[in-house]
């Protein structure tokens, strides 16, 4: 794509939390251009009176595929779970790179990253809020000196995904640098449920929190006798903080071909393959 040409978006989940936010930061970008909106909610109406705001001739479709036929460059995807893995794979199978900020596709990115390659687009996941991509970068950057951490994870009690996608690759990507030293062995002497110590991925305990009261933290503690480290991330708001992240991400997607896993990936250059 040349550097003049604008890149033409599709924003699934255009009402949802993220979605209200992005629909006018694509709208006010310069480069970029909203050429379709995805909403089962919303099917049928105008875009901006959808959102309680002036109308934007663009009328949101029910179904991801008949709306990438608007020529679409670009799809960021903030739908439920259960839809995002479909979605994807729809998008790739019609030559548009993604921008996945839907929880659930962890599970099948081999899958993803397999057809992205031979279809010749671009797909990234993760965590799209900019405070989150410097968490995990700082994050790894300690687990290169420090031997032990843990992983924690809060979010709204409605979440149904556990541990969260973003937890999950902190820890796969904490255990590539080296796998954490136990400070408690785990054998069979340990006094009540094993449920208590979190899941294991790769080696790093994680543990999940739902409450009321949280849009999204992540937290990584490090420790060494007598001293600890914790290198954490807060959401306040459920939608603004995946803004910028989201737009920065469609923009360096296009000159990408496979599957890149987090955000920070694209701002620091981190290999993922």
């Amino acid at each position: 794509m040349a550097s003049t040409e604008r890149i033409r978006v599709c924003i699934a989940g255009a009402t949802g939390q993220v979605g209200r936010c992005l629909v006018p930061a694509v709208v006010a970008a310069e480069d970029l251009d909203l050429v379709a909106a995805v909403a089962r909610s919303a099917a049928g109406r105008d875009l901006g009176e959808a959102l309680r705001g002036k109308p934007l001739g663009l009328t949101v479709a029910a179904d991801l595929a008949p709306a990438l036929d608007a020529g679409v460059d670009v799809l960021i995807d903030y739908t439920h779970a259960a839809a995002v893995r479909d979605h994807v794979l729809t998008a790739i199978k019609k030559g548009v790179s993604v921008v996945v900020g839907s929880s659930g596709l962890r599970e099948y990115q081999p899958e993803v990253a397999t057809a992205a390659e031979v279809a010749g687009v671009g797909v990234v996941t993760g965590n799209f809020a900019l405070t989150a991509a410097l968490m995990q970068h700082l994050a790894l950057i300690a687990a290169r000196h420090l031997p032990r951490w843990e992983v924690l994870e809060y979010n709204q009690a409605t979440k149904p995904d556990m541990p969260s996608a973003t937890a999950s690759e902190l820890a796969e990507l904490l255990s590539s640098v080296h796998r954490p030293e136990l400070a408690v062995a785990e054998t069979d002497d340990g006094i009540g449920p094993r449920e208590a110590r979190g899941v294991d991925i790769d080696g790093t305990r994680v543990h999940s929190v739902r409450l009321p009261g949280y849009n999204g933290t992540c937290e990584v503690i490090f420790a060494l006798p007598g001293e600890r480290l914790i290198v954490r991330h807060d959401s306040i708001d459920p939608g603004e903080p995946f803004v910028s992240g989201s737009l920065f991400a469609a923009r360096e997607i296009m000159k990408r071909t496979g599957l890149v896993q987090g955000l920070d990936a694209l701002l620091f250059g981190r290999d993922t393959k």
